[in-house]
């Protein structure tokens, strides 16, 4: 006849250590007032005895349970892995877990249906990756005893938002194109739904406006290397065309495929540069400039700004945005 295991005690682990069982708990929690001698003989107790702290009545007693949601829509996009990666990284310092959630883009929910799906979980807070405009954006209020921070690029007068600059990525490639004599810049965007790309997008516009330049069509692409070469082929016969401004590295790297296929010589007779630098690990002698972003510094602020709102519910919202660094390659060259 099989009989359920006895679940392992608090006092279970004091009597094998020799120790407390306040000496238990304060070595559950964290807790630095323990000697390392005595901790180190708990620990080896829980070890052997295959205790587990019992989250939900530690939760009960210190009003919160020291985890928090992550909400994203594509956990395969390399932004959103890098950004996930510092998140986890860091809440893990400060001594918090967390629980990935993960909606489908396609049924188009909202901030309010996404933090539905969290508010009866064991968090404290969430963030959402969000890389596209929800239809709520503006009006979604979220729930008063949830912290709230959304990666994303505009900011909110109701939660926290925190994201790389985005202005400062296009005005500092545009920067330098005109630094090395190009007038003739072309554009290859990203989704027309991309709050990045949209932003990407009217920097560029913004900084061929202030140079009273032309600025040619759009050429809207899908974040991938295909569609940046059918946009390189394209702009192959285009007679004007010196530089390429492409929305990101994947599409930059096509670019380059369809302009040299079409024979144009990169950089001699065009210009690329691309953004997010997320290709130097996987193309050999990769020779692209890029502005490379900080995923994993968006996710530190992220966890940060979501801990403070946790810890201090009535702090200021805060909109924090990570800077870029222009890594120059080989794919500029001046006119």
């Amino acid at each position: 006849m099989s009989t359920t295991p006895r679940i392992v005690s608090m006092a279970d682990v004091a009597k094998a250590a020799g120790v407390s069982s306040q000496t238990v708990s304060r070595v559950s929690n964290g807790s630095d007032a323990v000697r390392p001698e005595t901790k180190a003989k708990v620990l080896t107790a829980m070890e052997e005895l295959g205790y587990r702290p019992n989250f939900a009545a530690r939760a009960l007693k210190r009003g919160k349970f020291n985890a928090i949601a992550v909400i994203l829509f594509d956990i395969g996009a390399t932004g959103n892995l890098r950004t996930l990666q510092g998140i986890t990284t860091v809440a893990a310092e400060l001594g918090y877990v967390i629980t990935l959630v993960m909606l489908d883009w396609n049924e188009k929910p909202t901030l309010a249906q996404a933090l539905e799906r969290v508010k009866t979980m064991p968090v404290d807070g969430a963030i959402v990756i969000l890389e596209h405009l929800v239809s709520d954006y503006h009006t979604f209020t979220p729930p008063q005893d949830m912290a709230i921070t959304v990666i994303t690029t505009e900011p909110s007068d109701k939660y926290a938002t925190v994201d790389s600059d985005q202005a400062h990525i296009s005005s500092t490639i545009m920067e330098y194109f005109f630094k090395n004599g190009h007038r003739h810049i072309h554009y290859v965007s990203g989704p027309a739904d991309s709050v990045a790309n949209t932003y990407r997008e009217q920097g560029y516009t913004a900084a061929m406006e202030r140079k009273h330049l032309p600025i040619p069509p759009i050429i809207r692409g899908n974040w991938t290397a295909e569609s940046g070469y059918d946009a390189g082929l394209r702009l192959a016969a285009t007679p004007d065309c010196t530089a390429v401004y492409a929305a990101n590295d994947n599409m930059a790297y096509g670019v380059i495929q369809g302009l040299r296929a079409a024979g144009k010589r990169v950089p001699e007779d065009i210009s690329v540069i691309g953004v997010d630098d997320s290709l130097q690990d996987t193309v050999p002698r990769l020779d692209l400039t890029t502005m490379r972003l900080h995923f994993g510094q968006v996710g530190k602020a992220a966890v940060e700004t979501t801990i403070d709102a946790i810890e201090h519910p009535n702090r200021p919202i805060t909109h924090n945005t990570i800077q870029g660094t222009l890594i120059i390659r080989g794919s500029v060259q001046s006119i």
